[in-house]
């Protein structure tokens, strides 16, 4: 697994996923996935906010303007849009309860033993590759979908949540929405700017949002 992303001062960063060398059990890696998961399933935002009112929906000017306001509605609301696209694909298969449960347990599976596992992957003590770990998961992936054959299906389903999520982005005005500082410097909202005074670490701008 790869090493623990530093800052120019020596510090591992905060928003850096922590790897250990440590061998642990494989009940262990899943925890501590299931973990991670239950941690990024809690950014979600309020689902209030994410509807808006109607005066927080609008055209964008130009389709520049489009792009950094997906952009920024894409960072804020990710873990919604996640959600969405999932509840869709879900939707898509439910009148074959047979696809779903099997679907939705490769997901998980997909999840757990990639997305947000963060430890080597021990089985009968051997250690097991990420490069492994994803062939495995795709063969089973493909797998799932020959046998249930919902492709069609869950293909739909998937393009309305994409497409529920590109709209939204689009029209939904994010003027007055609040992010944390690793949230708008990933926006290009805040820029690092390391020659300002009176900071060891250097100041930040920030660029007027749209």
């Amino acid at each position: 697994m790869p090493s623990v992303p530093t800052t120019s001062t020596g510090t591992a960063s905060p928003a850096a996923a922590t790897y250990t060398t440590i061998p642990i059990s494989g009940i262990d890696v899943v925890s501590r996935s299931a973990q991670n998961l239950s941690a990024c399933l809690s950014r979600c935002r309020p689902w209030p906010e994410f509807l808006a009112t109607i005066s927080a929906l609008d055209f964008p000017p130009s389709i520049s303007a489009a792009y950094i306001r997906f952009r920024r509605n894409g960072s804020y609301f990710s873990v919604n849009y996640a959600i969405i696209i999932t509840a869709c694909a879900s939707l898509s298969l439910i009148g074959s309860p047979v696809a779903l449960v099997i679907i939705g347990f490769v997901f998980f599976l997909w999840l757990i033993l990639h997305f947000f596992r963060e430890d080597p992957l021990l089985i009968w003590g051997h250690h097991v590759s990420d490069w492994a770990v994803v062939m495995g998961l795709g063969l089973v992936s493909v797998a799932a979908l020959w046998i249930t054959g919902p492709l069609s299906s869950l293909s739909i389903g998937i393009g309305v949540g994409l497409s529920i999520s590109v709209v939204h982005g689009v029209l939904r005005n994010p003027e007055g929405l609040f992010l944390d500082e690793n949230d708008a410097v990933s926006n290009g909202l805040i820029v690092s700017n390391p020659a300002a005074p009176g900071s060891r670490t250097g100041g930040t701008s920030f660029t007027p949002p749209l």
